[in-house]
């Protein structure tokens, strides 16, 4: 559910969609070119969408010295 509220997410969802237009615009003009460019820019923005996850996720994991915390032991460290 956490997902559904996620800025991130829905961006991801609109430039598929948009993507997804793009190609059927290509489609019923017969322009190869503009398909093309939809179904790319549709395979990108689930790969950026994946990265900008995973980018998060580490962050989440990991502090500047490498070792393994949670968001709560950070909460408890500063008094909280």
């Amino acid at each position: 559910m956490d997902k559904l509220k996620s800025r991130k997410f829905w961006i991801c969802v609109a430039a598929f969609l948009a993507s997804i237009a793009v190609s059927i615009s290509g489609l019923t003009t017969s322009n190869e070119v503009i398909v093309g460019i939809g179904t790319v820019c549709g395979i990108f923005s689930a790969a950026i969408y994946a990265f900008c996850e995973a980018w998060v996720d580490q962050k989440a994991v990991y502090k500047d010295d490498g070792n393994f915390f949670f968001e709560d032991d950070e909460e408890e460290e500063d008094g909280n």
